[in-house]
């Protein structure tokens, strides 16, 4: 009987699944405005800072927070003023977005300090489908960190893959 002998295992191709880059979810929160408005619509100043230390900051501390506003209205620019400072006194870092975009800001940080030394001369296969929809911003930068060291990238799995660039 013929020894079954695993072709991709000797192919010396390494995975990298992106999803290693997300960030864990007890490092960031969201913080929505809407609860903050009067009738669903306003910011009325008095209510706001009556309201602000009334709100439980412990569960923002040490994080990164994206701020916004789930309800369709204008807020004032003082309003992410005030937020800031309770924000500040918990530690936490605010940025103006949704809770999806600072899971992709955080990402995308996390690739940039990626020490991608240990890949230079590899044959690296980004991992495609997988069990978190991936945005297509982790793609570009993993590939324009990855493309300078390489010997080739692919992307899928090391049993079916997509070449995208081989070093000439």
């Amino acid at each position: 009987m013929e020894e079954i002998v695993n072709k991709v295992a000797q192919s010396g191709l390494v995975t990298l699944n992106l999803e290693q880059f997300l960030p864990g979810q007890e490092t960031y929160a969201g913080l929505d405005i809407a609860p903050f408005l009067f009738k669903g619509m306003i910011l009325r100043e008095k209510d706001f800072r009556a309201a602000l230390p009334e709100t439980d900051w412990s569960q923002y501390e040490g994080k990164q927070v994206a701020v916004y506003c789930s309800a369709d209205a204008i807020i004032p620019m003082w309003a992410y003023m005030l937020l800031a400072v309770h924000l500040q006194q918990c530690k936490a870092t605010a940025h103006h977005c949704t809770v999806g975009q600072l899971k992709e800001k955080l990402m995308l940080q996390h690739i940039a300090a990626f020490d991608i030394s240990t890949y230079t001369d590899g044959r690296i296969v980004i991992k495609g489908c997988g069990d978190i929809p991936l945005s297509e911003s982790a793609f570009l930068a993993i590939s324009e960190r990855l493309i300078p060291v390489v010997k080739s990238l692919m992307y899928g799995e090391p049993c079916s893959t997509v070449p995208v660039y081989k070093k000439r």
